[in-house]
């Protein structure tokens, strides 16, 4: 993808229909923003994947110089250039399973102070695979956290310390995304994995699996407008709140309407029925920040930091106010 990408640098042009179609994309071209270069990356490995354009010779497992993948892009712009210009027309949406090692962990800490059933909500959820958290596994060296019989294990190299194993009780789970992916839906399951690059054969493998045991579905809604028509107290349960790496694309509108939303329930929050907001966000530093909200009390908590693509934890929870 490294090579792909200098690649589209040094080379791509607005010299057809579909190149100037890709340079007129409004908005910076950034991940911050447009994101085009991940577009048009998810756009020709969705090609690969569905063995169209001639692209498996020079994609993975396969190895090919600058000149012949270069030449078999370009016959791709040519010939798929509906496919690919109607593909970029919308922002990349991933379901990273990896990020699930933040929920197992944060959960299984928050169990050891409300050992209650727990109702799960996901802003920005995509296509709600990590809303299965809790039939996945964590391991970190002997320890073994979350479901005794996992779907799949994740194994981030992991630094600090290691939560107690706590049963995961999770009774209902919800979640919204401003445009929901359905992963029983053939075209929505290929864009999940065409934003999953073709030499990264684990992360293909994980989230097949993610989405064979996928029983809940995702709502379409802006994330403040369905969290003010949702119950956020269960009386007998903790609910936990959660996002990871989807605030920042929330409008700030959206942004500030949800944090009055959930500091407001929080005030309602009792010990039978605590109220929990995970964060999993970039705030500038390496990686993402792993913050939580718990009420009643409106505690607030650093639990350390994450690779954006749970490949490394480094796990070290303290109040800080």
């Amino acid at each position: 993808m490294a090579q792909l990408m200098r690649l589209m640098a040094e080379r791509l042009q607005p010299d057809s229909g579909l190149t100037r179609a890709i340079f007129d994309l409004p908005g910076a071209l950034g991940p911050e923003a447009s994101s085009v270069p991940l577009r048009i990356a998810g756009a020709l490995h969705a090609l690969k994947l569905l063995n169209r354009a001639e692209l498996v010779p020079v994609y993975p497992p396969n190895q090919s110089d600058d000149d012949a993948l270069c030449a078999a892009v370009s016959r791709a712009f040519k010939s798929e250039a509906t496919f690919i210009e109607a593909f970029i027309q919308n922002a990349p949406q991933t379901n990273e399973v990896r990020r699930a090692a933040c929920m197992i962990a944060a959960a299984s800490w928050l169990q050891q102070h409300h050992a209650l059933p727990m109702v799960v909500s996901e802003l920005g959820a995509s296509a709600g695979l990590n809303l299965m958290f809790d039939h996945f596994a964590l391991e970190v060296g002997e320890t073994k956290l979350g479901a005794e019989s996992p779907a799949l294990t994740l194994t981030p190299d992991w630094k600090g310390l290691v939560p107690n194993f706590a049963e995961l009780k999770i009774t209902k789970r919800q979640g919204v995304d401003i445009n929901p992916l359905s992963a029983r839906d053939p075209e929505d399951r290929l864009r999940l994995l065409a934003y999953l690059w073709p030499d990264q054969a684990e992360r293909l493998s994980r989230t097949n699996t993610a989405i064979e045991i996928l029983d809940c579905e995702v709502d379409q809604s802006d994330a403040a407008e369905w969290l003010s028509e949702k119950a956020l107290i269960y009386r007998g349960a903790l609910h936990l709140i959660y996002h990871t790496v989807a605030w920042q694309y929330f409008p700030e509108a959206t942004q500030q309407r949800a944090t009055q939303l959930i500091s407001t329930a929080g005030e309602q929050a009792k010990d039978d029925c605590p109220l929990a907001w995970l964060s999993m966000e970039w705030d500038g530093d390496e990686g993402a920040a792993m913050t939580l909200r718990l009420w009643p009390g409106d505690h607030h908590f650093s639990l350390g930091r994450i690779d954006f693509h749970g490949r490394w934890i480094d796990w070290n929870p303290r109040k800080i106010s």
